[in-house]
């Protein structure tokens, strides 16, 4: 199976996937230690209103794929050289490009195709973060990178602009060594989070996060606490990832089409974007990770980032 995971591995990059790795799906001590996390995060409330986070099945992959060995994990770098114009309102890189959802999904198909054509019979499922899945746990046990304090997953390559996805198979794959976490004493992300939403190191609490109140509150107002603290977000907030120090090194640019950014994104003016009416919104979000914002959202999001004191 050694010469299978290697020829997988190369399909995987030969399909645009910068990072591959293999993991166990008996999973590690480790891993069960990150669901136990998940499970005091939860206790606490700390997911919001995201009712998702508790699916049962997001602490058993066997529960996703009957009879799964192995867990592939691949990252696709989102890294664009690109730079918002002045003045203009914020938007998350990993929203610049293509709906990732699609681009990876479409990508991690052809690749449980290949596998099968070669282990005819063999079974597997193509996850990505939208299936109740510890994505990031088991892209940690595969050796893409660590957990860091602000939660999202880092790599020495390619820092934390990393989209992660996984093919669960039922094929017996050997496994690659789980990646050691590097974040030491730094507490860049935790210090600079301007909601304080970071509460202690790993420990996200949705309620107080500028990514969650922008994406995925439903609600006619922002809270006064958030709308306060923008600092130009409307869609997403990458503060956490831009002050880390793995993303300070020089990266390499993605030349991938579909991650690259519509010009729109980096020159987003909130006077002109308020009169756009829902079909103007229909049509700029198509095949948009950020089309899960609507239309009333972004208004909402605009009104409170244009009278919010700047950063």
């Amino acid at each position: 199976m050694v010469d299978l995971a290697d020829t997988l591995k190369q399909q995987a990059r030969q399909l645009g996937f910068a990072a591959v790795g293999i993991a166990s799906a008996a999973g590690s001590e480790r891993l069960q230690l990150r669901s136990a996390a998940l499970q005091r995060w939860l206790a606490a409330g700390h997911q919001a209103d995201m009712a998702w986070m508790a699916d049962p099945r997001r602490r058993d992959v066997q529960a996703l794929l009957p009879g799964v060995r192995s867990v592939v994990a691949v990252g696709l770098p989102y890294y664009v050289e690109a730079e918002r114009a002045p003045g203009s309102l914020k938007v998350a890189r990993y929203g610049w490009g293509r709906d990732y959802h699609r681009v990876i999904d479409g990508r991690l198909r052809a690749l449980g195709r290949w596998l099968e054509s070669e282990m005819p019979g063999v079974g597997w499922r193509a996850c990505v973060d939208s299936s109740p899945l510890l994505d990031k746990a088991w892209a940690e046990e595969a050796g893409l990178g660590w957990i860091g304090k602000h939660s999202n997953l880092i790599s020495h390559e390619h820092g934390s602009w990393l989209l992660i996805g996984h093919l669960l198979t039922t094929a017996e794959l050997p496994a690659d060594r789980p990646a050691v976490p590097s974040c030491g004493a730094c507490s860049a992300c935790l210090d600079a989070c301007p909601t304080a939403a970071i509460t202690e190191p790993f420990v996200v609490d949705a309620r107080r996060c500028i990514a969650f109140h922008t994406i995925e509150n439903r609600d006619p107002e922002l809270p006064e606490a958030i709308a306060g603290a923008l600092e130009g977000w409307v869609a997403g907030c990458d503060i956490c990832q831009d002050v880390c120090p793995w993303n300070q090194r020089a990266l390499s640019s993605s030349s991938d089409p579909d991650l690259q950014p519509r010009a729109w994104w980096l020159d987003l003016r909130g006077e002109e974007a308020l009169d756009w009416s829902d079909a103007e919104w229909d049509e700029k979000l198509r095949a948009s990770a950020l089309r899960r914002i609507k239309p009333a959202m972004w208004r909402r999001n605009i009104r409170a980032a244009s009278t919010a004191p700047p950063a």
